[in-house]
């Protein structure tokens, strides 16, 4: 049974900066393509970045130049290191394990962990 789990979220003022870490079990990791994602109550789940197996790159427009996505496939591990933070930054963090389809859609992701939250306050 492959699962994932978030680490690293909790408050922070804007401008400020966290790192997030993603790790999965039950699954070859260094074969996944892995996609962080974010939620706010009443909107849909939205990608933020995701990264392939051969560590391409793709960021939402919001997040470009201020946040970085990288994995280690030593830990099983994905990151999400985020600077700059803004008050629109603020959800919950997800990860998940990209099956099939469009890396933009959430559909296209298999699993998921339960999440971390971030919140951008002063």
């Amino acid at each position: 049974q492959v699962q994932l789990a978030e680490s690293g979220g909790g408050l922070v003022q804007p401008g400020g900066s966290l790192t997030l870490s993603c790790t999965v079990s039950g699954s070859i990791f260094s074969h996944n393509v892995m996609g962080w994602y974010r939620q706010v109550p009443g909107n849909e789940r939205e990608m933020v970045a995701t990264i392939t197996t051969g560590t391409i790159r793709r960021y939402a427009d919001s997040v470009k130049d201020r946040f970085t996505i990288s994995r280690d496939n030593d830990k099983n591990t994905a990151y999400l290191q985020m600077t700059s933070l803004k008050h629109e930054d603020t959800g919950v963090y997800y990860c998940g394990r990209f099956m099939y389809g469009s890396y933009y859609a959430a559909s296209s992701y298999v699993e998921w962990g339960p999440g971390t939250q971030v919140t951008v306050s002063s």
